[in-house]
């Protein structure tokens, strides 16, 4: 159990790690290290759900022969709606934004910045969370290795994802301390999440291919409506894209080669 705790700490600690920025940068962060990050995130994000998440849900519902799709396919849209429901419902602003999304509230700034990260980091803690449920389930296509692989990928993408949120706080007038700990809180819902599907294995081993599929779903709507349109928000480049692709490449590498 030592093992599972260590595994769904490991993305915080990137969090906490980026969000300690803050401390060393003493200037904002230009656009163009923060379009790298967020294409970098993004392609994290994108090959963690198809290695890590949809691959192995199809290899679970082999079983089903030509059908073997249908969990893919049902537990993906599920997390595309789920997270379009949150999207709609909680109030948050994104970084490169001076539009709150979400429901109106009187809630200042600060606070929906981080709820726009926390609302980005939740399906994140779920990958996690459902991956190492399997992997102590005993199921055959999920292993420590691949669980690892998923943690340790979110947090090397979690790394920027602090320093983009702590940056733009203590350039609202907030102290470094407390940038800080509000760009740490953000990834606390990953932890949190990952511990409730844990607490739920029982109930999520037998539906295992929808619950990772749900999880992947939830992650590329977080991809394709905040990081992809950030990263290419403002004047033309090619920046996001590039760090997109070592992104994808280095979790496909992780992955495969850990997993």
């Amino acid at each position: 159990m030592k093992e599972v705790i260590f595994v769904i700490l490991i993305p915080l600690i990137g969090t906490v790690s980026g969000s300690a920025g803050v401390f060393f940068l003493k200037d904002g962060m230009k656009n163009g290290i923060q379009k790298a990050l967020m294409g970098f995130a993004a392609g994290v994000m994108v090959a963690a759900s198809v290695w890590s998440l949809i691959i192995p849900a199809m290899e679970e519902s082999a079983h089903m022969g030509k059908l073997s799709f249908l969990p893919a396919f049902v537990g993906l849209w599920l997390g595309v709606l789920f997270l379009l429901l949150l999207d709609h419902v909680i109030p948050h602003l994104h970084v490169a934004s001076e539009e709150p999304e979400g429901r109106c509230c009187s809630l200042n700034k600060s606070t929906m910045l981080v709820l726009a990260v926390a609302l980005h980091n939740f399906p994140e803690g779920m990958a996690v969370g459902v991956v190492a449920a399997g992997w102590l389930a005993g199921e055959e296509s999920i292993t420590a290795a691949a669980a690892f692989a998923l943690a340790l990928g979110i947090a090397i993408q979690n790394v920027p994802e602090g320093a983009i949120i702590s940056m733009p706080l203590k350039n609202t007038g907030k102290s470094r301390g407390k940038a800080f700990a509000m760009g740490a809180l953000s990834g606390v819902v990953e932890p949190l999440g990952a511990l409730l599907t844990i607490c739920l294995a029982s109930f999520m081993v037998p539906i295992l291919p929808y619950m990772l599929t749900f999880a992947a779903g939830a992650m590329l709507y977080v991809v394709v409506e905040e990081l992809i349109p950030e990263m290419s928000q403002g004047e033309h480049s090619n920046i996001g894209t590039v760090f997109f692709a070592a992104g994808f490449t280095l979790m496909m590498v992780l992955d495969v080669a850990l997993g």
